[in-house]
């Protein structure tokens, strides 16, 4: 399934700025019954969301209307836990294409990448300046240059490169998962194929 195609984001964000999140708190077991990609969205952070009666929580930040945006600031190793790629699937059915942390669990950035969403991880001290620059001002905006490589503070021009393995990069400069980078190949698999003997 081919996704949006990755170049510039330019975006306001929403600040989680939580060490440790784990898959069970990004998407509860109970709602891992669905096979399709979608609908995970509604249940991102339920159990943080909204309480027993599904009234929300006023104080968490997605139920916040001064937070909006493309990307989600969370903290220090986000995404560990269990292997889910659920979780992605519902950060990514929410609306958010970015996540930016100190540091990822290798298998929820993996499984981002599957999906169209770009793990952005960056210094602890980049990341503080980050949370700081949303705080003075909810509407601040972030930069995410994927060809380039670097996220940038708008507010104040300040910015950090970020490492992406290069194939990733390439399915995400052009709305690739791995099954459409290897229809886009196909020709020059089949003509490998004809030239070697078996």
């Amino acid at each position: 399934m081919a996704y949006d195609k990755f170049n510039i984001l330019t975006s306001s964000a929403v600040p989680l700025p939580i060490e440790n999140v784990d898959t069970d708190q990004i998407i509860p077991a109970r709602f891992l019954k669905a096979t399709e990609r979608k609908g995970f969205g509604d249940n991102l952070f339920r159990d943080w969301r909204y309480n027993s009666d599904d009234t929300p929580k006023e104080q968490f930040v997605l139920n916040n209307p001064i937070y909006s945006g493309k990307i989600l600031v969370g903290g220090k190793n986000f995404g560990s836990g269990s292997s889910r790629e659920h979780a992605a699937w519902a950060v990514y059915d929410y609306g958010f294409r970015c996540v930016v942390s100190s540091f990822f669990a290798d298998i929820f950035r993996g499984n981002c990448l599957n999906i169209g969403v770009l793990p952005v991880q960056v210094s602890p001290e980049f990341l503080d300046k980050i949370f700081k620059a949303i705080e003075a001002d909810p509407k601040t905006e972030l930069e995410i240059n994927l060809p380039e490589q670097k996220i940038t503070i708008l507010a104040t021009g300040e910015s950090e490169s970020f490492d992406i393995n290069d194939y990733k990069k390439g399915n995400m400069l052009n709305g690739f998962d791995d099954i459409d980078y290897l229809l886009n190949i196909q020709k020059d698999i089949e003509k490998y194929a004809e030239s070697t003997p078996l």
